[in-house]
């Protein structure tokens, strides 16, 4: 009986050492025998021609193959409950593979259940993702490798990536090349960690101040966030790692802002969808070429985006060249049925998806709850294999042009502890935070101020000695991070006595309700009030931090007000009430209606949703170390009764109502914006000259060039976002009174002068004509040079023959 079992286990043995061998036996030098067949076929050639190894692996492709590489399996803890590969792996349906898997070991800030020792150090997690791709390409019959994707629009959603300023934040740097870099950043980190695709950047057009997710917004212009998201796309794809845009389409403006449960029914006309909310996707598609889209819940017009063929093909694949592949927002394929209700049932809802021209369904919810439904439809005949075989094309399309099928593992493992969060990235993230800061008001020259010159800053505020604003569900987690508080007071250092005493809550216990029916103060509240008023009297400046914080702004949280929320207002007016000069540093993640704010406070600076060097750039700006020189990308209104209120705009659509005349009985509202598109202060001045636009006459196809020069006319280096507007004087349709077609951030020392170019090629002179064909039509154009949107310091006109 011993040597019997002694039998047994020698041949088990052999057995696994005849596996692993065999195993072993699939790498071969310059291919991989992903499908174990002992030949190189042609899809395992990386000579062959893209195409033909597309075509090569679908004709080798069983139906469960094929359906498998049509949904996401969410990572550990969200839907797939393993770390890494076990045994019941092969009785689940990804077995036969799995388009890609999204998040998995990243951890995410503030959920505990997501934190795993996978995620760090960075190795770690390079060579868990390498053990889950090694049981893909050796377990399942075909081999095909996985797709690991992942947020990326607050930096990488990974444990201790390099974090960035809210894309808001980033919008109001204006700095093409900063975002460059910040793409190659969080692109090269991902390659590192093993992921080998971002869902980033959003290109969502931030019309309504109100939408929760303005925070996650370059801004409200077209051009501009087309501008930002070209680059954030090239900079990711640069270092061989897919970028994701996010949402298609028409997603930012839902009806009344509102969020969350609704989701639907945005109010947006045909022409104003194409030049606006689909401009950006247009334009970057087109010049960046990024291998994801992902499909938006909403519906346009009664039909959803994700069910629409429209949208998902003709317009996105036919129209602007897009080649890679759509995945869904989480349900947005549950939508169909469920909300939209165009679907009888949930059956129905995969069906028009697929046939839409969706790719890959990606929600919280097991694979098996999308592949089950489709594979039912394909045994009762109700989708085509043609149309199932085009849709797994794309998505292989996009792994062959990832490089998965000639490396699909992370090369050097150890390598990514190198990699990830150097420290050139850290001093990238603190730049890109300060270029985010937009100064509003700056009376009398207040800021900056001077260290040598203050004996007692008193810091106050419910944010003043927050940092949970400084992370992000879509970025990084568990970076050290420094409040507002503590980097004016690490700044100071023996030079100021530094008080800080918090004033109030973010919000009261009746918000938002307390919005529309105001409370009075609770005897506590008025208490922790007085004492911020106590000791702003012994202060010789206030510094109040003010605004909201993560659980105000994002997703699903739209507001009703856009006024500071709780008793900040209160705070405010009271230290105001002290005689002491106020500046306000404001946290939040939309604009804000802060008229009394701006008309009191001798200095606001914007700080939007900064990452978690926030105390120190923030306290180095208002010291003078940094010269601020961020520009509004979204309009500041002054009242929600305003909106909408943006750039741009038509012509007339924003004017007020005459007070003289036959009808001269209209001041009855408020007009005019608060802060305009393109707005920010400097701590030094800029002058604009020298204006020269050539030819001044030209064909319809022909580009014409606009020079002009600025010069720093103060005293210290600073930055001025030049920015270069064009308005069509006579057409035949209404179009904007002016549209953004240009701008640069220019770095200037005292005296210095720059010449700064710019080009304006056909499309950006085009408009949909009466028959909705994009035309370049003859006439007169003017171009506008200027600081913002309204502050136009030089201008000159040219001709279309």
């Amino acid at each position: 009986m011993k040597y019997y079992k002694i039998g047994i286990v020698l041949v088990f043995a052999l057995l696994f050492l005849e596996m692993k061998s065999y195993k072993k036996s699939i790498y071969h030098k310059g291919w991989i025998d992903f499908n174990k067949n002992g030949v190189k076929d042609i899809f395992e050639d990386s000579n062959a021609l893209l195409e033909k190894r597309v075509d090569n692996l679908i004709s080798l492709m069983n139906t469960d193959e094929k359906t498998c590489q049509l949904t996401t399996l969410y990572g550990f803890a969200r839907v797939l409950e393993d770390e890494m590969p076990n045994d019941s792996w092969k009785k689940r349906v990804w077995k036969d593979g799995i388009a890609n898997i999204d998040e998995h070991l990243n951890t995410i800030h503030g959920r505990e259940k997501t934190y795993t020792q996978y995620s760090y150090p960075y190795s770690n997690h390079a060579e868990a993702i390498n053990k889950v791709q090694k049981w893909f390409v050796e377990e399942t019959r075909l081999g095909i490798p996985v797709d690991f994707t992942n947020e990326g629009v607050h930096g990488l959603c990974h444990n201790q990536a390099t974090p960035l300023p809210a894309p808001i934040g980033i919008g109001s740097t204006w700095n093409k090349d900063l975002v460059y870099k910040a793409g190659t950043i969080v692109g090269r980190e991902a390659k590192a960690l093993g992921y080998t695709n971002v869902y980033a950047p959003i290109l969502d057009v931030a019309r309504d101040p109100r939408w929760g997710r303005v925070l996650e917004c370059y801004g409200e212009e077209p051009f501009h966030i087309s501008e930002m998201g070209k680059q954030m796309v090239r900079g990711i794809q640069s270092q061989g790692v897919a970028s994701t845009l996010k949402h298609f389409a028409v997603y930012s403006i839902p009806k009344g802002a509102r969020d969350g449960d609704a989701r639907t029914d945005p109010h947006v006309a045909p022409r104003e969808m194409y030049q606006l909310h689909l401009y950006p996707f247009k334009k970057v598609i087109k010049e960046a070429a990024p291998m994801g889209v992902m499909s938006s819940y909403n519906d346009y017009d009664g039909v959803p985006v994700t069910a629409s063929h429209y949208f998902l093909t003709e317009l996105l694949r036919e129209k602007y060249g897009f080649n890679g592949y759509v995945v869904s927002d989480s349900e947005a394929v549950e939508y169909v049925s469920d909300k939209h209700h165009v679907a009888k049932d949930y059956k129905e809802a995969v069906k028009q998806v697929i046939e839409a021209g969706l790719n890959v369904r990606t929600t919280f919810r097991t694979p098996e709850s999308f592949i089950e439904p489709l594979r039912e439809l394909i045994k009762d005949g109700e989708i085509s294999m043609k149309t199932i075989d085009d849709r797994v094309a794309d998505v292989l399309r996009v792994k062959f042009r990832l490089g998965l099928f000639d490396e699909p593992y992370v090369k050097n493992a150890k390598d990514a502890d190198k990699l990830v969060h150097t420290y050139e990235d850290k001093e990238f993230s603190k730049q890109i935070n300060r270029e985010s800061l937009v100064l509003l008001k700056n009376e009398n020259n207040l800021l900056p101020l001077d260290v040598n010159q203050i004996k007692n800053i008193l810091v106050t505020g419910p944010l003043a000695d927050e940092v949970s604003f400084t992370y992000s569900r879509y970025g990084p987690a568990n970076n050290a991070s420094v409040s507002v508080y503590q980097g004016i007071k690490k700044y100071a250092g023996d030079k100021v006595n530094v008080n800080y005493v918090k004033g109030c809550d973010i919000i009261d216990p009746n918000w938002p309700g307390s919005e529309i029916i105001p409370t009075p103060l609770s005897p506590k509240e008025q208490e922790e009030i007085n004492k911020a008023v106590e000791k702003a009297k012994l202060s010789d400046i206030i510094i109040a931090v003010v605004g909201e914080d993560e659980k105000r702004v994002g997703e699903t949280k739209s507001r009703t007000s856009l006024g500071l929320p709780g008793r900040q207002f209160q705070l405010i007016r009271e230290l105001y009430a002290t005689g002491k000069p106020v500046v306000l540093v404001m946290i939040n993640g939309q604009p804000l209606t802060i008229n009394w704010e701006n008309k009191f406070l001798p200095a606001i600076l914007e700080a939007w949703f900064p990452s978690t060097v926030a105390g120190d750039v923030i306290a180095e700006t208002l010291f003078g170390d940094y010269n601020p020189g961020g520009k509004l990308s979204v309009t500041f209104p002054k009242t929600v009764g305003q909106i909408p209120l943006n750039f741009p705009y038509k012509p007339g659509s924003q004017a007020g109502q005459p007070g003289e005349g036959p009808n001269g009985y209209g001041n009855t509202r408020v007009i005019g914006a608060l802060y305009p598109f393109g707005y920010g202060l400097s701590y030094t001045t800029f002058e604009y000259s020298d204006l020269i636009v050539n030819p001044k006459s030209i064909n319809s196809q022909a580009n014409i060039k606009v020079s002009f020069k600025i010069k720093n006319t103060g005293q210290v280096a600073g930055d001025e976002v030049v920015q270069m507007y064009v308005k069509d004087l006579v057409s035949s349709v209404t179009t904007y009174e002016s549209i953004l077609r240009g701008f640069e951030r220019v770095h200037l020392k005292p005296g210095e002068t720059k010449e700064i170019y710019f080009t304006l090629q056909p499309d950006d002179l085009e408009i949909l004509d009466k028959n909705m064909n994009w035309t370049v039509e003859s006439g007169d154009f003017k171009v506008m040079i200027g600081s913002s949107s309204v502050d136009i310091e030089l201008d000159d006109t040219f001709n279309i023959k």
